[in-house]
């Protein structure tokens, strides 16, 4: 019995063996399109969390001070909407103050938001430059695939992002306690101080532990960002075939493009061969090449060849030659610096003017032409 067995199948990638070649401008821009670039997310948010903490730290008081006087302000109406109202406050008055609060809570963090925006845009632009793409936000079903999405979770990627969230945690944790652990004493005093102390006294220990945070943060970005460069560069190497294959749907394939070229050489000795009873004389070298000449001051003011051949394609020439009465003449130099140096529809170049005109002179002698 007979086993039929694909080599491929052993192959470590797939078809096309393993992934070995460096991958191809196309194959980059190709995937760039698709929406996927070496980028790395915790840059973005390590650099967003670090300016928000610095932001933060500029603006504590200013915000620390608006909100104890927003507070203020809110409350210290309302008696007076009570007693405007008989004891009562309506519900259309309460939300006129709700409202109120809050747009002024918003414009007060509005440089938050727009700091985060650039951070986010400036980060990101840095990292894959300059080229927005929809592709990633249209949907595709294979990802509905429980098989895929059951390989996805149990992927190297899924252990290194199990990896980074764990030492994120931990990271994180242990800034948080050894800053608190140092800090103990000013908390306790807490108690002992206003409002507007304890909440400025509050914001300072947020912002300093907030930037601590941030800027240990950066150590795993910067892990994560090497990393995330050297996977997508392992992801985009290509296989031998898939080299060809990309080479072959760019240049075209080599076979058809042999055959396109075929065709066009028969079509242009068709061609040359249906002009060939109109040349006045064929010069030959005499077996290997043959040179049909003709001149008609008409058309050019020289002489030039309608028809070249070497070997087979000489002796088509010449046959063709015999049954339409075409005078052959031999000179081998003038036959060779034809055939090399002059193409069909081309004029005889100067050099060789004395030589072709001789041979025409002998030509049209024979005919009585002259």
């Amino acid at each position: 019995m007979i086993l039929k067995y694909d080599l491929q199948f052993f192959a470590k990638d797939g078809p096309g063996g393993e992934k070995t070649e460096e991958p191809t401008a196309k194959k980059l821009q190709d995937a760039r399109k698709e929406g996927q670039v070496a980028k790395s997310k915790e840059v973005t948010s390590a650099f967003e969390l670090l300016a928000f903490f610095i932001l933060l730290y500029l603006w504590v008081e200013s915000m620390a001070t608006f909100f104890i006087g927003d507070m203020y302000d809110v409350y210290s109406q309302i008696p007076e909407y009570i007693k405007l109202y008989d004891g009562y406050i309506q519900e259309k008055t309460f939300s006129t103050l709700f409202v109120r609060s809050v747009l002024r809570i918003l414009l007060v963090m509005a440089p938050f938001l727009l700091v985060g925006f650039l951070v986010a845009f400036v980060t990101n632009v840095l990292q894959v430059k300059w080229q927005p793409t929809t592709k990633p936000l249209q949907p595709k079903f294979s990802k509905l695939n429980p098989v895929n999405g059951f390989k996805r979770f149990f992927s190297i990627n899924s252990l290194v992002e199990l990896v980074k969230s764990l030492l994120k945690i931990g990271l994180i944790g242990y800034v948080v306690y050894s800053y608190l652990k140092k800090n103990m004493p000013p908390l306790y005093s807490f108690y002992d101080l206003s409002l507007n102390q304890g909440i400025l006294q509050a914001g300072w220990l947020v912002v300093n532990l907030g930037i601590r945070i941030s800027l240990f943060y950066m150590i795993i970005a910067v892990l994560d960002y090497v990393y995330q460069r050297v996977k997508f560069k392992k992801d985009m190497k290509m296989t031998k075939q898939e080299v060809k294959d990309e080479y072959k749907n760019q240049e075209g394939d080599p076979q058809i493009k042999s055959k396109q070229r075929q065709r066009m050489q028969e079509a242009s000795r068709r061609r040359m061969m249906q002009q060939l009873p109109q040349a006045d004389v064929v010069i030959t070298n005499p077996t290997h090449y043959a040179v049909a000449i003709k001149y008609d001051p008409q058309i050019y003011d020289a002489p030039y060849v309608i028809a070249k051949g070497a070997d087979y394609l000489a002796q088509k020439i010449k046959e063709s030659a015999k049954e339409n009465h075409i005078e052959i003449v031999e000179n081998k130099p003038l036959a060779r610096m034809l055939y090399a140096n002059v193409d069909v529809g081309s004029v005889v170049p100067p050099e060789l003017y004395q030589a072709v005109a001789e041979v025409l002179a002998f030509v049209y002698h024979l005919q009585g032409k002259v």
